[in-house]
């Protein structure tokens, strides 16, 4: 490096990357800034010898680095690394302002020796902030036998010593948070070493508040939050460093190695990487946790699994995924990368977000689908008779036709629909002797004799579908594109086999009378929303890619299963071994408030990990704070509704925020047009609903569904309505607490996901309303400990953003 110059020497292109704490920078500054870094990085990369970027020497970081700063504009500097002689750089943390030289040039800049990964902090604003509150704390706090409170200010400890005892004073009221760990400890879970200093002096919850509001390194961060809500060192190494640790050795003497690390780093060669420095950019389009790059990245011998609360980035890295793939395929014009979810409203978002990860160049080489979009073309193109689709309204109303003709009223539709699609089509029973022999394993238990009659039901309500005017249902055109599927994958094996039996040769004539050059339809399929697809789905999926590495990637949450039933995926091809499967734990999108509380609806209950395991939320965290849930009760469905449009038209004119960026949850179709005649009548608040295919508007209107609706999508603050009991769960579901307790548990934990996934769509806000009782899922004292919404229609009401609640 020519640091007389001024500039890197050398060559004058410049691979660069940009920090994630660099990243923070720029979107907590806003403005002209963003444009201006990413000017500045353009123009580095292109030359790094041009005198406008002002590059000048700072400091050199061991034998193999160097600091540099650079001016973007006349107000905006960066700090960049330099290592490979100035081939590499790195832009580690932005200013602005008079003073951007000197707040950039005081950083410390050094190697975590967990991650390897390169970290910023900035001592002297933790000193003049938590430093200075600790110190106020210990001058305001009472002493003994006439000691100086400052005299004891402890010294910063060694870390070779195992030393657990505190460091604090023994005058000051309150001892050091983090007292009982060591300084090896902390370091070794993944604590920057240079902040043990003031972490030892951080007492109350204001310093610590103080110390996160800082711009962290993210693993630090995350373990000193864990450490402060009473996790164990042991389950922080588990659920928290170990999936940050680097796959190699650290040197934290090699600042090449870290640099060259793609940890919490993005590479400006990626044009939608370049956009975003200049825009405001949704943080996992650029960076990965390393946990999720290695699933991402990962080659797997078969199919592989990522599982997790909502929030934890599963669909960040199915997208990463399906790019991973992409970008290892060879030339080509067709599509042989499936990407496939649930519904249509999903699928259309999907498509979105990988059109912002990597472009239309992208999109050309991916099909994305919702997977009954995909089997109904797989069964149009054999040209087989459809008949029209039902809607799932529709098909529970022929249900009701079949029971009330047949006079079998012991059953109801909700239960033969789901006997029909989970047991019946997902084992493939062509005959009553199948079905009377077949297993019901997670399904409520029923004699021979109503399996019979059951059976009855069935064929008479197929009956109904098969009379003219022809109809069908999704689930049976699922049901028959696995068949095709299926016969289609026999004939390429066959073909295969065939052709290897003749020493490879290619087969013209055999495949060209076959109507097609046989071969799987996909090479690689990625799912997302994978806990919602039934056993048809999967055997259809199963069927479309050949057997072998990399062939299935999935992603899912059994605890946000809303639709379906339980799917045992080795039952239908799909094993997933070892290290293939994975759960992530940190949600990036939720309040540790609000995931709390969410968290508490699913207590006790078991959920199982998308196949023949268990899975739990142990270890799911957020590192968001916010406001506490918000609790309303209201004597009537009227008031109640009349108090949360009160609540969003103050969340926008005190707190600006957008209409479109509030949602309602409603109990059913019919009371979401009720409350936006409301909304509009009475308070001028524009509202539009939630259908299937997602808002029918993009206006800035709140938007308005049931809590089905709410799967997928996220909101700065989300209004829950009706949670009261008989509603959330359903009346209905009491008639089998005593007859049909198995089933009972089954609706009541398919009420809990529902909730969960509803509330869990909230970013910064949680309100929870009903009228009546308050539901049986919220805390216990809810009822008494909730706002009354009659109190806020006749006053003030609470202050606005208020922290009270029903600690649910």
């Amino acid at each position: 490096m020519n640091h007389g110059a001024g500039r890197p020497g050398g060559r004058a292109r410049t691979r660069v990357k940009v920090g994630r704490q660099a990243h923070s920078d720029l979107e907590r500054r806003g403005g002209s800034v963003p444009d201006a870094v990413g000017d500045f990085v353009h123009r580095l990369r292109a030359d790094r010898t041009n005198r406008a970027l002002r590059l000048t020497f700072l400091r050199a970081v061991g034998s193999n680095g160097e600091l540099y700063l650079g001016r973007a504009d006349t107000h905006c500097m960066v700090l960049l690394l330099s290592t490979d002689g100035g081939d590499e750089m790195q832009v580690l943390a932005v200013r602005d302002g008079a003073r951007a030289r000197d707040e950039l040039a005081r950083l410390t800049v050094e190697i975590n020796p967990v991650s390897g990964s390169v970290e910023v902090v900035d001592q002297s604003e933790v000193s003049a902030n938590v430093v200075a509150l600790h110190d106020r704390s210990a001058n305001e706090a009472p002493v003994e036998n006439g000691a100086s409170a400052e005299s004891e200010t402890p010294a910063p400890r060694d870390i070779d010593t195992p030393d657990t005892a505190s460091p604090a004073s023994s005058s000051t009221l309150c001892p050091p948070l983090f007292a009982r760990y060591d300084d090896r400890t902390l370091i070794d879970l993944g604590v920057v070493p240079s902040l043990l200093a003031a972490l030892r002096r951080v007492t109350t919850g204001e310093q610590f508040e103080k110390l996160l509001s800082h711009n962290l390194p993210e693993l630090t961060r995350d373990v000193l939050l864990a450490l402060r809500d009473g996790m164990d060192p042991e389950h922080v190494q588990q659920h928290i460093t170990d999936k940050w640790r680097a796959d190699e050795e650290v040197n934290t003497g090699d600042w090449a190695q870290a640099a060259r690390r793609t940890v919490s780093e993005a590479e400006t060669d990626d044009a939608a990487v370049l956009s975003a420095l200049g825009k405001s950019f949704d943080t996992w389009r650029l960076f990965l946790h390393p946990e999720q790059k290695r699933l991402a990245t990962g080659n797997f011998k078969g199919s592989a699994k990522v599982t997790g609360g909502p929030g934890t980035g599963k669909t960040v890295v199915a997208l990463h995924r399906v790019r991973h793939l992409v970008d290892r395929l060879p030339p080509g014009h067709s599509r042989p990368v499936l990407l496939v979810t649930f519904n249509t409203n999903l699928a259309l978002e999907l498509r979105d977000r990988l059109r912002q990860l990597g472009g239309d160049e992208l999109l050309r080489r991916v099909d994305v689908r919702s997977v009954d979009a995909l089997a109904r073309e797989v069964v149009q193109e054999s040209r087989a008779e459809l008949g029209r689709p039902l809607d799932d309204e529709a098909a529970m109303n022929l249900w009701h036709t079949v029971l009330a003709e047949t006079g079998l009223l012991g059953y109801d539709a909700d239960f033969l629909d789901a006997e029909f699609k989970h047991v019946i089509l997902a084992a493939g029973c062509g005959s009553w002797n199948d079905y009377r022999r077949i297993g019901r394993s997670g399904r409520p238990r029923i004699s021979t004799a109503q399996r019979y009659e059951v059976w009855q039901l069935v064929q008479a309500y197929l009956a109904h579908l098969e009379a003219p005017p022809r109809q069908t249902t999704y689930a049976l055109i699922a049901d028959k594109a696995a068949g095709l599927e299926q016969r289609r994958m026999a004939r390429v094996e066959e073909q295969a086999r065939y052709k290897n039996e003749l020493g490879g040769r290619d087969l013209i004539h055999r495949e060209a009378s076959s109507g097609m050059w046989l071969k799987p339809r996909y090479q690689h399929i990625v799912v997302d929303e994978a806990q919602d697809l039934s056993a048809s789905h999967w055997r259809m999926l199963r069927a479309m890619v050949r057997k072998g590495p990399n062939d299935i990637f999935l992603a899912g949450d059994a605890h946000q299963r809303i639709y379906g039933s339980r799917v045992i995926l080795s039952h239908h091809g799909i094993v997933i071994r070892g290290r293939a499967s994975r759960r992530l734990t940190l949600n990036y999108r939720t309040t540790r408030e609000i995931l709390d509380s969410a968290n508490r609806l699913l207590a006790g209950e078991s959920f199982d990990d998308l196949d023949a395991g268990t899975d739990t939320l142990d270890g799911y965290r957020s590192v968001l704070t916010g406001l506490a849930p918000q609790f309303w009760r209201a004597p009537d469905r009227l008031t109640e509704m009349r108090a949360v449009a009160t609540l969003i038209k103050e969340r926008r004119d005190s707190h600006d925020t957008p209409y479109s960026a509030m949602a309602v949850s409603v109990p059913d179709g019919r009371s979401a047009q009720e409350f936006a005649n409301i909304l509009a009548r009475e308070f001028d608040v524009p509202a539009v609903e939630l259908g299937k295919d997602g808002a029918r508007s993009a206006a800035d209107a709140v938007r308005i569904g049931t809590m089905h609706r709410f799967k997928g999508l996220e909101f700065q603050r989300v209004f829950l309505t009706s949670v009261g009991e008989g509603r959330v769960p359903d009346q209905r579901i009491d008639q089998y607490r005593h007859d049909n307790p198995q089933r009972y548990r089954q609706e009541e934990q398919r009420a809990r996901s529902l909730l969960f996934v509803a509330a869990t769509r909230a970013r910064d806000e949680l309100i929870v309303s009903w009228n009546g009782r308050a539901s049986r899922f919220l805390p216990p004292d809810a009822d008494k400990t909730a706002y009354r919404a009659t109190d806020l229609l006749t006053s003030d009401g609470p202050p606005s953003g208020s922290s009270r609640s029903a600690a649910a």
